[in-house]
């Protein structure tokens, strides 16, 4: 197959580096691509939110599957625009992507079908979001309802956090949510209309600083698998959130393809939806992506064709996999850019380390940083501990003097562990 990725983050350097090693692919492109995903990729300067663009390309270098990374062209239709032209997409359509593009559609879902999700109101003014506030009191959750880049959402403490939260936020909308107890795991399904296939579980941390301190950010570090999510966990949130999900997007005409994320909170009660992304989490498929078995590209081609139903399910290495985030100092808020990296070749040569790309570009004297996170670290070792000492070791061996990173991810399964 000649497979076309369309990104430029973390996440598409992990899918570009497993989809080149597929025996069905025989030539990948990436558009835009990073220095890291050329690696793997021939990559060609297209926009990914540019339908005609992506079309023309497509077209002129006979692709069989394009693969779409991030979660913007899915909300813009890039997908609806391929699958017209005539081509095999793995990736939802954009009103099956209202799964992550509105959180309000998203509970409303719950809501009408029974799937186990937090209580909720979504409201449009400041005004109704104080009345909602006066309702659930604290701790409470503030979301944004739309795309926000994994930091639309304040965990507020106390009510001053979530007045100052909604303060900020101004008049749009927003969902008001229960505060769940409880562990969060993510879930990640290959879905293709009525099918639903569970493909692997991980842990992210979102908090910028150690001990889950600070600001949400896009993510500073995953493992896979999260044994927190047994098999029993596991089997429950397939069948009372992920497959009702699928079934009801197919009921509505708006069949959900491609692969569901689901954040899950482990309550007393059994797992509940905190919310789904329509594409590979990132640091999740970072860490995912080395675990997996098999052809992976004939896999996510099976989607797309709607023929997951008719091939053998997919499995991951009896393995674990850490990564850690290398992010630049300023992140979440405004990164320092330009700074320079070296000895990524060095922290490759340790066992099981491979060091994924997610905000890089080539500058007159080597590698530099261009986004906020800017390496993931991933490590692969037959134990969870094993595993994290690696991707330490790799994050200790790269020269980066305006990067940071936190030294716990992982720290509730260390402890499991421990």
């Amino acid at each position: 197959m000649n497979i076309l990725l369309l990104g430029s983050g973390g996440r598409e350097d992990a899918l570009a580096w497993r989809l080149r090693q597929s025996p069905s692919c025989e030539a990948l492109l990436a558009a835009p691509g990073t220095p890291g995903i050329a690696r793997w990729a021939e990559c060609v300067a297209a926009d990914p939110l540019d339908a005609d663009a992506v079309i023309a390309l497509a077209r002129g270098r006979a692709i069989d599957l394009v693969v779409i990374g991030p979660e913007a062209p899915l909300v813009a239709g890039v997908g609806d625009a391929l699958r017209d032209a005539g081509f095999a997409v793995f990736g939802p359509n954009a009103a099956a992507a209202q799964l992550e593009g509105s959180k309000g559609f998203t509970k409303d879902l719950c809501r009408t079908h029974g799937i186990p999700t937090a209580d909720y109101e979504r409201v449009e003014t400041v005004a109704e979001a104080w009345a909602a506030l006066g309702r659930f009191g604290a701790p409470v959750v503030i979301k944004a309802d739309g795309l926000a880049a994994g930091k639309g959402v304040t965990v507020a403490m106390t009510v001053a956090e979530a007045e100052a939260a909604i303060t900020a936020a101004g008049d749009g909308p927003m969902v008001i949510e229960e505060f769940l107890e409880g562990e969060e795991a993510s879930l990640f399904a290959l879905v293709d209309g009525e099918t639903a296939v569970a493909l692997a579980s991980a842990q992210d941390h979102k908090r910028v600083g150690e001990g889950d301190a600070g600001p949400n950010t896009g993510g500073m570090g995953a493992y896979c698998p999260a044994p927190v999510l047994t098999a029993d966990l596991e089997a429950r949130a397939m069948d009372e959130i992920v497959r009702p999900t699928a079934l009801a997007m197919a009921a509505a005409g708006t069949p959900f393809s491609g692969v569901l994320y689901a954040g899950l909170m482990l309550t007393t009660d059994g797992p509940k939806l905190i919310e789904y992304n329509v594409r590979f989490g990132d640091p999740e498929c970072e860490a995912i992506m080395p675990l997996i078995d098999g052809d992976f590209a004939q896999l996510l081609y099976a989607v797309a064709a709607g023929q997951l139903a008719s091939i053998a399910p997919p499995r991951l290495a009896n393995k674990h996999s850490v990564t850690v985030i290398v992010a630049a100092r300023g992140y979440p808020g405004t990164p320092v850019s330009g700074g320079a990296i070296r000895a990524i070749e060095a922290a490759e040569q340790i066992q099981g380390v491979t060091i994924f790309h997610a905000g890089t570009a080539t500058g007159d004297h080597g590698l530099i940083a261009t986004g906020g996170r800017v390496l993931a670290v991933t490590a692969v070792a037959e134990t969870f501990a094993n595993a994290r000492a690696r991707a330490y070791r790799g994050v200790d061996a790269i020269d980066f003097a305006d990067g940071f990173h936190r030294r716990d991810i992982g720290w509730r399964e260390l402890e499991r562990v421990s």
